[in-house]
């Protein structure tokens, strides 16, 4: 009985804080990396790479709602993780 408690002790806390790291934690799209960009809903290796190309190409993003220019992504799935990234301005170099 106890190791049962226990298990649901854990898992319950387990889902709360990796709920607590995506509420919190957000991603500046203008920097991530791809192992960054792979954590967002909806976006695989192949997605991220699109956004790395482009950010590089376009330099870089100054609103959210611009990531809907990269191959890939619309609305629909910009809806899946809009609330987990940020833009910030890029850097000049």
């Amino acid at each position: 009985m106890l190791k049962k408690l226990g298990l649901i002790l854990f898992i319950g806390l387990l889902f709360l804080s990796a709920n607590s790291v995506f509420a919190v934690g957000t991603i500046n799209i203008n920097t991530a990396t791809q192992a960054q960009l792979e954590t967002l809903n909806g976006v695989g290796p192949a997605t991220a790479t699109a956004i790395i190309e482009h950010r590089e190409q376009a330099g870089g993003f100054k609103t959210v709602d611009e990531i809907t220019n990269v191959k890939g992504i619309g609305d629909k799935k910009l809806a899946k993780f809009a609330n987990q990234i940020v833009v910030t301005e890029p850097k000049k170099e």
